[in-house]
């Protein structure tokens, strides 16, 4: 069975003329789909039913089922989701003041390796589709649903498990679908998505037109301690990355996030941060500072809450525009894989 939420509109619309029907069918089932949130092609009232019996006997409407489910005491949800060969990926609602945001995976586990991530420990399987990343934004907004306070998601965040441009067709389509207005019509600026650094990647997203928000999973200030956290700066170093981020603002006119992980003694120091300014200088970047959730799969520690404003300060002065991201969940496994890999090894 072939998932219509795998496609976004254009190719949609190819595969009903496959089926001998004129384009306007695909716009009726993203209605169907989207706006209207309807899962049974028996319910598409203004499809006829013998169209209606070639869509069941061909395709399907499917999401992932939640296999686990945890909620922090701020309000912040993380699921565990069932795809349909078993596999398992995680997803996180993020409430804010301003909207619901979702920060989605794109690939079951991850080949970066970063050393303080969980999601790296278990190695990736293989990528998500288009559908199975909608569909992560799907259950959460019936899970809104059944909260009945009228809210839906309109913020995402492509900084789950997976590396998204390790799986750059999916996520471009991905994007596409949630962004579309038929879809679920989510604004292209409430859309980042997040690399450690795949440069191609980051070229060939400056000219997709989008609109859209990129973020940039940095973390250390220099190749030697980038090296240690992020094996992937031994093929794409920081005079690399920092060139295609540069492209990457003249190219798509949009200014990129600086993700910065701090660490305790490893990379919030003075030194670094002077290395940071002088890393980034000439770029219209800011960074978003990050306080790092502990797990037991590594020695690394949390910057203390004074590290991490000394930090901020030492930034401030040196001209960078930073921020602290406010923390979700610390009261669950809130870091990426954390879910994933307590349910692998009780499996």
């Amino acid at each position: 069975m072939i998932n219509l939420y795998d496609f976004e509109h254009n190719k949609l619309e190819k595969i009903m003329l496959g089926e001998g029907q004129k384009p306007y069918r695909a716009t009726q089932l993203f209605v169907w789909m989207y706006e209207k949130k309807v899962f049974s092609f028996d319910e598409m009232t203004d499809i006829s039913i013998k169209f209606r019996d070639v869509l069941n006997e061909k395709y399907c409407l499917w999401l992932p089922k939640i296999f686990a489910k945890q909620v922090s005491q701020d309000g912040t949800i993380k699921l565990l989701l069932e795809l349909h060969d078993g596999n398992k990926v995680e997803t996180v609602l993020m409430r804010y003041n301003y909207g619901c945001a979702v920060c989605v995976s794109s690939q079951v586990g991850c080949n970066m390796a970063c050393s303080f991530c969980s999601s790296g420990t278990l190695g990736k399987v293989r990528n998500l589709t288009p559908g199975e990343m909608v569909g992560q934004i799907m259950v959460i907004n019936q899970i809104l649903k059944e909260e009945g306070l009228g809210q839906h998601v309109t913020h995402v965040v492509v900084m789950g498990t997976g590396e998204p441009f390790d799986n750059y067709e999916n996520v471009m389509d991905f994007i596409r679908i949630i962004n579309f207005q038929k879809g679920l019509a989510i604004g292209a600026r409430h859309i980042t998505v997040s690399t450690c650094g795949l440069i191609d990647g980051i070229r060939k997203y400056a000219k997709e037109g989008l609109q859209t928000n990129l973020a940039i999973s940095l973390h250390a200030p220099n190749d030697k301690l980038r090296n240690v956290l992020m094996k992937i700066n031994k093929v794409y170093p920081l005079e690399m990355l920092m060139s295609a981020v540069k492209e990457y603002e003249f190219v798509a006119d949009r200014r990129v996030t600086y993700e910065y992980l701090l660490l305790e003694g490893i990379n919030d120091t003075k030194e670094c941060a002077n290395e940071l300014i002088e890393l980034i200088k000439g770029t219209k970047g800011y960074v978003n500072l990050i306080p790092y959730n502990e797990t037991n799969k590594n020695n690394y520690k949390r910057s203390s809450g004074n590290r991490v404003h000394a930090f901020l300060d030492y930034l401030t002065k040196g001209g960078v525009t930073a921020t602290i991201r406010k923390e979700f969940g610390s009261d669950i496994d809130a870091a990426c894989g954390q879910l994933r890999a307590k349910a692998e090894v009780k499996i």
